[in-house]
């Protein structure tokens, strides 16, 4: 095993910098995930890490060695790339084994570790046939079986699991936990997919257009996201995010008494915890920010503040109904919330919510980072 770092490293394709001064640490056994749209620099990463591409700038670690100059053949690990990239001429089985009698591993052990692998992603019965007999998941499963077999320091993943149906997606994922929990292996797993990162990462590594946004545990992101980018990215509906005007009742800049926000025509009470924080932005404007299932259809409890709103559409799940609603006085953006699935209104209609403002977040609008709320 080992772990990985990456100093202030930084990849330029002429002028385009695909990754900017990225720092972040790997331990030994974590899986880590990168979580970031198209171009957030995730592939670029992984193909550091593997030696597949050369630093502009900065150093890559294993462990304790730095690998710029290292050959990808030399590093060690184990690469799944969303691209299949078999052999076409070979069959499933000798796809899965090729690795491991390249290293020249005794055959026994060959056969046991690739039987066990085929197993565990249903690949059973296709051993024996080629890859252009096999659907694109059966294809991608070869693929990322054939990292498995292997026994290497790290396993890198660039979106292994994106051509499969959405059930073997799930049952993939929660192989690839348990797979992580008894190897110990360290895992680096770069995907579009907030379920994914959630689900499979120890830390979550945010990325957007070749920086690293936010590091820290899923829940961590989630809780307390360190900008607007962060607050989007994690969930769907992803968090509602509405500008709003912060004031104090009388609408003065004074230092005492309660304080509000203020969007479209209707105000909402700081909770007092929150107020000295931000007080600092009292008669300026600033982004509210209230996560969807903080949002609820009836005052369970009594310091929830309640809001009347314009029923714009309804999203039926079955586990539950997802409210799209209008905030009256403010166009332009919709207000979201996550409710029960028996949950129903007519479209149109005005309905009143209750917001659980316990759990509220902040936003400065020229920044968009996130105000404090524990100063």
């Amino acid at each position: 095993m080992a772990s990985i770092a990456l100093q202030d490293v930084s990849k330029n394709y002429g002028k385009v910098a695909a990754l900017a001064d990225v720092t972040l640490q790997v331990d030994d056994g974590e899986l880590m995930v990168l979580l970031g749209p198209s171009g957030a620099g995730k592939s670029t990463l992984l193909r550091l890490i593997a030696g597949l591409e050369s630093p502009s700038a900065g150093e890559v670690f294993i462990g304790d060695q730095m690998v710029n100059d290292v050959a990808p053949k030399d590093r060690n690990l184990a690469i799944v790339f969303q691209s299949y990239a078999l052999y076409p001429h070979l069959s499933v089985g000798e796809n899965l084994a090729f690795g491991l009698r390249m290293h020249k591993a005794p055959r026994a052990e060959i056969e046991q570790r690739v039987r066990r692998i085929a197993g565990m992603l249903d690949l059973d019965q296709h051993l024996g046939r080629r890859p252009s007999a096999l659907t694109g998941g059966e294809q991608q499963r070869v693929a990322l079986g054939r990292a498995l077999v292997r026994d290497p320091v790290a396993y890198l993943f660039d979106e292994p699991l994106a051509n499969l149906d959405a059930q073997l997606r799930n049952e993939m994922r929660l192989e690839l936990v348990k797979l992580h929990r008894s190897l110990g292996r360290t895992m680096v797993y770069a995907t579009h997919d907030q379920v994914a990162a959630m689900t499979l990462g120890e830390r979550i590594c945010m990325m957007r257009k070749g920086r690293v946004e936010q590091v820290g545990m899923p829940l961590e992101l989630y809780r307390n996201p360190v900008n607007v980018f962060v607050a989007g990215a994690l969930a769907h509906p992803a968090m509602n995010l509405v500008p709003c005007h912060v004031m104090t009742a009388d609408g003065t800049k004074r230092e005492d008494g309660a304080l509000f926000i203020e969007t479209g025509h209707v105000r909402l009470r700081v909770p007092t915890p929150y107020t000295p924080a931000y007080r600092t932005y009292n008669a300026q404007e600033a982004i509210f920010g209230l996560r969807p299932e903080d949002v609820h259809a009836e005052p369970s409890d009594p310091g929830w503040q309640a809001i009347d709103v314009e029923v714009v559409a309804l999203e039926t799940r079955g586990a539950e109904t997802v409210l799209i609603a209008a905030i009256p006085g403010l166009a332009g953006f919709d207000f979201a919330a996550r409710l029960g699935r028996h949950y129903r209104a007519p479209i149109g209609s005005m309905q009143r919510l209750y917001l659980d403002l316990a759990e509220m977040h902040l936003f400065d609008p020229r920044t968009t980072m996130a105000v404090p709320r524990d100063i």
